[in-house]
């Protein structure tokens, strides 16, 4: 066993244990290597078109809809036919390719679940690795695991459909380096999950299945289709036996909505309202702009103006052209108190309600017990049909620019800034002590809430925000907060505890990303130089 483990082509910085040697065989690595050199350089053209928009809107410029693709947006086409077996998502389960995570929720009472290699992941080598293996036994029905007490979890015998999240696309995988740079993390986990699975999966009358986030402009989404063709010419395939449903998740793609379901329209089954990461995507795409700062965090729920104007385009849009439209992630958890469980409980199903009610197709939740809840509102509004493709919303006023964009009104506390502080710090301790899914004060948080929350206080450190209570929000009162909030926190975990946590790095890291003078981009960003 080497230090180092060197391809003719690509560079691996990690030593090939046992369990590497599984996932990294000759084969797999030429295909990883095939998809780097072809389309590596063009995902770098891609994220430097994404830093050009962003600098003319920070220069006051607006997302709108694109004059020059008029003709996409106003013609009768639609995707290519959704498999049966795709047609009813009325539920699914998201969480990290963890090994009883994985048991839990193929087992709950949903129709699918998506292994998260993305958002609710650290990406740590280890947990990638155990991720790539743990779904490869889960394709092939073998997955167990035995807890320390000794219990055994394994599948039943009809668990959920399986579909896998890759990385985003300014996501990369620093233990794999290709001419001496990192190769894009979502090629790293689309290869390896379709090299060993595709044919077990399309043997059972499954597929290779995958969600595709962050998504700014279609041209990202045709990339990810030159990368689906390359992959099934090279095995064979059929063209459109890759499918993904793209989430819609930064305020840029919501104007883009049409123009993604036509460049992807041979491998495309769905969208997703991404809602968590949209609020982000809202405030980071709108920093600049001071006339639309978003108020605290738990003040913006979906029945704001333009967060409703979000999901019923892209319900609109989805069914007229033949894919499904899917809801959002409710963040909260079961509770342990009687009187907290019962008011989540309502909230979820108000939630769920409304989704139902718009016409989604169906919903996501971060907790197998929240699953019967959405299964109900969902049979109750779907009764026999397994979507509601037939609802068109034809009849709803046009979903204008300025609908999109419209300011979120509310106030803005000292409560809701310590609150986000300390969302932000536990979850970056958590993050980049390799857990990437973490409860928090009653929600389940992953990237996307934590980014709401460090992104919400730069943007009122920038504008120079009043709290509700006179204070002005500078740097010093954040680092203020942020002090309080970390002794408060070392108290109550003890000294014992506390010196095997990373609170101080977290706390490092929070100060530099939310008091620099450009706000930085994704936190997983410097928080992955802090990951082994």
């Amino acid at each position: 066993m080497t230090d180092t483990v060197i391809n003719p082509t690509l560079t691996f910085s990690q030593p090939f244990t046992a369990a590497e040697k599984q996932l990294f065989t000759p084969q797999a690595i030429d295909f990883l290597h095939a998809l780097v050199a072809r389309f590596a350089p063009e995902r770098e053209r891609l994220l430097k078109a994404r830093q050009q928009r962003q600098q003319q809107y920070d220069c006051g410029r607006l997302p709108d809809f694109n004059p020059e693709t008029t003709s996409i947006r106003e013609s009768d086409w639609q995707v290519r036919p959704i498999p049966q077996l795709l047609r009813d998502r009325r539920v699914e389960i998201t969480g990290p390719p963890d090994r009883k995570m994985v048991i839990n929720a193929l087992n709950a009472n949903v129709n699918v679940f998506m292994a998260d290699f993305e958002d609710s992941l650290a990406p740590t080598w280890q947990k990638l690795v155990d991720g790539q293996l743990t779904l490869r036994d889960a394709v092939s029905g073998t997955l167990q695991f035995t807890s320390e007490t000794g219990k055994i979890y394994q599948l039943r015998s009809d668990p959920a459909l399986l579909m896998c999240r890759v990385r985003g696309l300014h996501l990369d995988e620093k233990h794999v380096e290709w001419r001496d740079k990192a190769i894009p993390g979502g090629l790293f986990d689309f290869a390896l999950y379709l090299f060993h699975n595709a044919e077990a999966l399309l043997e059972k009358g499954h597929g290779p299945w995958f969600y595709l986030p962050k998504t700014e402009h279609a041209s990202e989404v045709a990339w990810w289709r030159e990368i689906f063709r390359f992959s099934e010419d090279r095995f064979g395939l059929p063209r459109g036996t890759i499918k993904a449903t793209v989430l819609i998740e930064t305020l840029p793609a919501v104007f883009q909505m049409d123009e993604i379901l036509w460049e992807l329209r041979d491998h495309v089954v769905g969208l997703n309202c991404g809602r968590w990461d949209y609020i982000f995507s809202y405030i980071k795409t709108l920093a600049q702009h001071s006339d639309r700062i978003l108020p605290d965090r738990q003040q913006i729920s979906m029945d704001q103006p333009f967060l409703d104007a979000y999901s019923r385009l892209l319900i609109r849009t989805c069914h007229r052209r033949g894919a499904l439209a899917m809801g959002g992630m409710s963040a909260l958890i079961p509770a342990k108190d009687p009187e907290r469980n019962t008011w989540v409980m309502q909230k979820v199903q108000e939630d769920k309600t409304r989704e139902a009610s718009n016409g989604h197709d169906g919903t996501w939740v971060a907790h197998p017990g929240l699953a019967d809840i959405a299964m109900a509102v969902f049979d109750h509004q779907l009764g026999t049909q397994p979507n509601q493709l037939h609802i068109s919303r034809e009849q709803d006023s046009p979903v204008t620019a300025e609908r999109l964009l419209r300011p979120c009104r509310g106030q803005r506390t000292e409560a809701g800034m310590r609150a986000n502080i300390r969302v932000a710090l536990q979850y970056l301790e958590a993050w980049i002590s390799g857990n990437g899914c973490v409860p928090i004060e009653g929600l389940m948080e992953d990237a996307a809430t934590a980014e709401i929350a460090r992104t919400s206080i730069w943007q009122w450190i920038h504008h120079k925000q009043i709290l509700s209570n006179g204070q002005l929000v500078t740097a010093a009162l954040f680092e203020q907060f942020l002090q309080e909030e970390l002794a408060a926190l070392r108290q109550r975990l003890g000294n014992s505890a506390w010196q095997q946590s990373r609170y101080e790095d977290a706390a490092a890291l929070m100060a530099q990303i939310t008091t620099d003078d450009q706000l930085v981009p994704f936190l997983t960003l410097p928080g992955y130089r802090l990951l082994p």
